[in-house]
């Protein structure tokens, strides 16, 4: 391996493209490759990146890969086309939000042919990931952790190293159980307050300024108070997965799930009535309890 980091990068996607975005601008070479939408690619390209012909062609061309991509499922196929041009001593970084379990076999499966792997999911939204001040929670040896940490620093604003391989994506699960829980309170909370003949906007004016204010709530409340669809762009279907994931874990700890359990099943009523599309958003998860409790509209 050489000093210089080579860097490549699949799954510039909502927040993937930012976050190439900064790398490349940031003086590291960057190789990248397309998936449906070529947009995101030819942008990064106008910056300096150059493009790979296929994902053995990235492996190649690249000492560090950064992935940020939907899931489990998709992480473990892209890995395996990556394979056949991995180099011993490089370094493959998991951003998306997996399941653990995952993350540490395809770890070991990794080790057996001298490559490195680390995760490190991402919080906040693609408007951070373009600005570059994302939050990252990393799951990583330490050697791993300080040598691809600089090529972190380029998109993200904090980062914490949480431990050892995989810890990265229990945090995150955590993260998510969270702010995920926001939602599905703040949901339930509008249907419930327009059932009691309190309109959203009065509800606003309590809530806003106050301790129960928070970014998440002024993000989640765009859409509901203000009507814009694209206020937090994070979909209903990646809530869910990571939720049942979370569900995942927890079980696996013998945890009970009280609160995961609900969660979970106030996004399994948007998903089970029509809001697994790709610009079904977390924030419209106001109109799927309202409607489930007889109101039209939020």
């Amino acid at each position: 391996m050489s000093d210089q980091e080579t860097i490549g990068f699949v799954g510039i996607g909502l927040m993937g493209h930012g976050m190439a975005k900064n790398i490349v601008e940031k003086g590291y070479p960057l190789t990248t490759i397309a998936h449906r939408n070529r947009v995101p690619l030819d942008d990064l390209l106008t910056r300096g990146a150059t493009e790979a012909a296929s994902p053995e062609d990235l492996a190649r061309a690249s000492s560090i890969i950064f992935l940020c991509l939907t899931g489990s499922p998709e992480v473990t196929s892209v890995i395996a086309a990556l394979k056949p041009g991995l180099q011993s001593g490089s370094v493959i970084v998991d951003c998306s939000t997996s399941d653990p379990t995952v993350t540490e076999r395809l770890a070991a499966e990794l080790a057996q042919i001298g490559v490195h792997f680390a995760d490190a999911p991402l919080s906040r939204t693609p408007a951070e990931a373009w600005a570059g001040t994302l939050d990252c929670m990393v799951g990583a040896d330490k050697p791993v952790f300080d040598r691809i940490a600089p090529v972190i620093a380029t998109w993200a604003g904090k980062t914490v190293h949480m431990g050892g391989v995989a810890d990265g994506h229990r945090m995150k699960l955590l993260n998510n159980f969270i702010s995920l829980g926001y939602a599905a309170l703040y949901a339930e909370a509008l249907s419930m307050a327009q059932k009691v003949g309190i309109p959203v906007a009065t509800f606003d004016k309590v809530i806003r300024g106050g301790r129960m204010d928070c970014g998440f709530y002024q993000t989640f409340m765009g859409y509901a108070l203000e009507g814009n669809r694209e206020a937090h762009r994070f979909t209903l279907s990646n809530a869910y997965k990571d939720i049942r994931y979370l569900e995942s874990m927890a079980n696996a700890a013998t945890v009970t799930t009280t609160m995961t359990s609900a969660v979970k099943n106030s996004f399994a009523v948007a998903m089970a009535n029509g809001g697994a599309g790709p610009e079904d958003y977390v924030p419209h998860l106001a109109d799927y309890i309202a409607r489930a409790n007889g109101i039209n509209d939020t």
